[in-house]
């Protein structure tokens, strides 16, 4: 049975009850579910008498026939029942049966719908979005009249009390322009509080929501007399025009057509809202003229404040916003009656004026039940135009309306940079970029098109005026096409036109003889100055479907020695592959379906512009140092791994003098620096050694390796910098730990943070001593997962690059001389020793000297004397990475 037939039936029974109506033994007539064994009184009344036994009451003296036979109308000893006695259910008394009606009937009003507008849902929407906006600022005296009888019950009371609240949205309460008053009403009306007492939308609210449900029999005439007698209570003597807004199910036990007239002829204004399953014949005796606009339903609130303010408009309140207007639509009305039916017949018995006989006789069955009656009307609601009619959003946006002149736009990815969807991605960062397109005929034609268009959308999301950047385009299959060199095409429009020119050419897919050749002639730009190397870093964008038919691995290691920086994108299942042309999983990107493409946009830019700008530490100077574990117990398999996360991580940073620095330490029973500090200056030459990095395949002692690090790379000697924040990061097995504690602590003292980055099971507690605090412990289950921690290590970092520094730790000053710090300064104060650092030895008859040093200083020998360099403030071309000059000192 479907849920609705189900209420109206349940329903049906509940009114059967209320009637008097309700036979034994009648369960399958009423729908019910097959009779079961006769079930066991219930006791409810104080002396513990069954309730079936009071219900039996009534019965008591009619004789056999009359008990004998059925229910066949009102009237009768079941008119006195106090309990629905059927087969199969556990009786139950009238308060418990009242109380599932109550609680399920509210659930008939969801399933059907009471009031509907015919009209499209478009149209039902611009409806509802008026109402919620609409305000009625003119003088006016507003008056409530709630209904608060039984035949409303608490629920639907607190539903009208709700529905009120959202009416007083659409008026301006204000002590010059709308005056709010309310009266509850059952058996006699209740002033719950007059006109003039809040004067203030909120204070009208608040009060709304503490009235209380009195209850009662529904007493309307009775209330609307009071009205007539009393007038407005606090109004302002029918000054200003005077509203009157009933919410009632219209079902009245008093008259009120004589007093709905005469209060009427009082030219007030009257409103009738039906609330639960309204009365609607008697909602229009009560609603003023033409009842159409003045009878609403208490519903749907943004459309009864619609029709509220439809009906004001004009008369009272003042003319509708710009581009709106009041429109009449078909609706219908639908009530809840209870109507009687004829069921059928049964044999029933009657006397005969014979003894000892009766007569068989047809009897009729009636049953009540309960059906919803169609009252077709028309509904005034107020259109306003919408402000998406004219399709403002761009590039596939969707446009949303935000009341009745607003909106906003859905942008699809790659667009909204204004109200339209613009292009909101900007390649502000300066990069040389070319797009590699894989046009074999292992992505097919279609694979082809579509990167294309991908490419397109990318570039008018990303490029605009002023880009910095420089885009080519090239393509592969067994040869490498560039049909657009890099910075050919400063303009959007010649570069998309360039790019409908590419076409699909088939044939085996060779990415790594691309790579190759990429490497060597994709780049081409001149320098700026002939002294001077083009700076903007040269990023390759690889988008390929097709699994490559050459090996890739050492070209792409090759494309990257260049220092070419390759983003790799494809499908998912080319995954392992793409990582291998990249060398980091963080630059691979994987789309799952060809639509999935496009929405990595915003993830390419982002990709693209972490090349020249280094997520946390670009503006941050740092002396990093790796210790990497290469002894028997890491394994010559595992260490390239290490090797190739210290090489990975490298590339997150800007290597330079004035920037990042790096030192490579591997140990084994010793310690050996790969290169130190100060050795290079450069990415690529950071990355070329650190894969000359040899296994050592001992024993492991991590302590000598940190005091190695402490004595010989973290040293001014060694090119650490004063004044600049100092990382130490062990990558470990967790194997002979034990002796790495106090060294680790040395390092701390003198301002050097160790990061210990574990993989496999080691003790935690030896782990904590040396890396000092849970912080700076990472631990990583296997080596092949080290991968996916690189983010949060160069995180942690990059965060520890920002702290404040101590100049003086570690002790710049050589020779036993002592630093001791000033105003953003230091200096050393030597004893037999001279120079910056103490480190010139003074000749007898000589005075030594102690300058002080600024923030930042770096020394170093040379064949010309002390050189150091500072901070310049210049920016190189395009996009403003900070750089610095060398200046030389002398000290006399």
């Amino acid at each position: 049975m479907h849920i609705t037939e189900w209420l109206l039936h349940f329903d049906n029974i509940v009114q059967l009850r209320l009637r008097g109506w309700g036979p034994r033994g009648t369960a399958k007539e009423l729908g019910a579910v097959p009779a079961g064994p006769e079930p066991r009184p219930l006791r409810s009344s104080p002396g513990g008498r069954p309730l079936a036994a009071r219900a039996r009451r009534g019965r008591a003296g009619r004789g056999r026939g009359a008990r004998a036979s059925t229910w066949a109308g009102r009237g009768g000893a079941a008119e006195r029942d106090e309990e629905l006695v059927v087969p199969g259910f556990v009786t139950m008394n009238l308060l418990s049966f009242e109380s599932i009606y109550i609680f399920l009937l509210p659930q008939v009003l969801l399933v059907l719908g009471i009031q509907e507008i015919h009209t499209d849902q478009k149209m039902i929407g611009k409806i509802s979005a008026a109402g919620q906006l609409m305000q009625c600022s003119a003088s006016l005296d507003v008056l409530f009249l709630l209904d608060g009888s039984y035949s409303i019950g608490k629920g639907s009371f607190e539903r009208s009390k709700h529905f009120a609240g959202k009416l007083c949205d659409a008026l301006d309460i204000h002590p010059d322009r709308v005056r709010v008053g309310m009266i509850q009403f059952s058996s006699a009306p209740h002033l719950e509080f007059p006109l003039d007492l809040y004067l203030t939308k909120q204070e009208v609210k608040e009060r709304i929501r503490r009235i209380v449900f009195r209850g009662g029999s529904t007493e309307t005439g009775r209330a609307l007399k009071y009205i007539l007698r009393k007038g407005f209570p606090g109004g302002r003597n029918s000054s200003v025009p005077e509203v009157m807004i009933i919410i009632s199910d219209g079902k009245s036990q008093d008259s009120t057509a004589m007093p709905a007239m005469q209060v009427k002829e009082r030219h007030i204004m009257v409103f009738a809202v039906g609330i639960k399953f309204p009365r609607w014949e008697e909602l229009h005796t009560l609603a003023s003229e033409p009842t159409e606009q003045h009878v609403l339903f208490a519903g749907d609130a943004n459309d009864a404040a619609n029709g509220l303010y439809s009906a004001l408009t004009g008369s009272v309140c003042s003319a509708s916003a710009p581009g709106c207007k009041v429109e009449s639509h078909p609706c219908e009305r639908r009530t809840l009656e209870t109507v009687k039916e004829l069921a059928g017949n049964y044999v029933c018995w009657k006397g005969s004026k014979q003894p000892n006989a009766v007569r068989a006789l047809l009897c009729p069955f009636y049953r009540w039940k309960r059906v919803l009656i169609k009252h077709p009307s028309r509904c005034f609601r107020t259109v306003c135009s919408d402000p998406c009619d004219s399709q403002p959003c761009q590039n596939g946006g969707t446009c949303v309306p935000d009341g009745l002149d607003k909106y906003h736009c859905l942008c699809p990815l790659g667009y909204g940079g204004g109200v339209h969807c613009a292009p909101k991605l900007s390649l502000e960062c300066g990069v040389d970029l070319l797009f590699l397109v894989d046009s074999s005929a292992g992505v097919t034609l279609e694979g082809f098109l579509r990167y294309k268009a991908f490419l397109k959308r990318f570039l008018q999301a990303v490029m605009g005026q002023d880009s910095p950047m420089n885009v080519g385009v090239a393509q592969y299959n067994n040869t490498v096409m560039i049909h657009i060199e890099v910075g050919q095409y400063k303009d959007a429009f010649s570069l998309m036109k360039s790019i409908d020119a590419l076409n699909f050419s088939g044939g085996r897919t060779l990415t790594g003889r691309a790579l190759q050749y990429i490497a060597q002639h994709g780049f081409r730009s001149a320098p700026v100055f002939a002294d001077m190397q083009d700076e903007l870093p040269r990023v390759v964008v690889l988008l390929t479907d097709s699994k490559s038919q050459d090996p890739v691995a050492e070209a792409a290691k090759y494309a990257r020695d260049q220092d070419l920086f390759l983003i790799a994108v494809g499908s998912s299942f080319m995954r392992a592959e793409l990582a291998e042309v990249t060398g980091n999983p963080k630059q691979t990107i994987a789309y799952l379906d060809p639509q999935d493409l496009f929405n990595q946009i915003p993830e390419l830019q982002r990709r693209i512009c972490s090349v020249d700008n280094r997520e946390g530490c670009q503006a941050q100077s740092l002396d990093l140092a790796f210790a990497v574990d290469a002894s028997a117990g890491v394994g010559l398999e595992n260490f390239l791994r290490l090797r190739g996360f210290v090489r990975s991580s490298c590339s997150h940073f800007s290597i330079n003098r004035d920037v990042t620095q790096i030192a490579l330490v591997i140990y084994g029973s010793k310690a050996h620096t790969v290169f130190a500090l100060d050795t290079h200056t450069s990415n690529s030459a950071v990355l070329q050694a650190i894969d000359r990095a040899p296994f050592l395949g001992d024993s492991a002692s991590a302590g000598r390796a940190l005091l190695h690090i402490y004595g010989d790379v973290m040293t001014v000697q060694k090119g650490a910098r004063p004044g600049v924040n100092k990382v130490v990061v062990v990558l470990t097995n967790g194997g002979s730990m034990e002796d790495a504690a106090p060294p680790a602590q040395q390092l701390r003292d003198n301002g050097i943070l160790v990061f210990v980055v574990v993989i496999g099971d080691a003790q935690r507690n030896t782990l904590l001593r040396v890396a000092g605090s849970p912080s700076y412990l990472i631990h990583v289950s296997s080596y092949e997962d080290l991968q996916y921690y690189q983010d949060l290590i160069i995180e942690r970092i990059c965060e520890e690059a920002k702290s404040p520094v101590n100049l003086c730790k570690p002790n710049p000053c050589m020779n036993q001389g002592v630093c001791i710090l000033g105003s953003a300064s230091y200096r050393c104060e030597c004893h037999g020793w001279g120079g910056p650092h103490c480190e010139s030895r003074v000749l007898r008859g000589d005075s030594p000297r102690s300058p002080v040093l600024p923030v930042h200083s770096h020394v170093q020998r040379s064949s010309g004397g002390l050189q150091h360099f500072s901070r310049a403030s210049r920016h190189t071309r395009r996009h403003g990475r900070a750089s610095f000059s060398y200046k030389k000192l002398v000290f006399s």
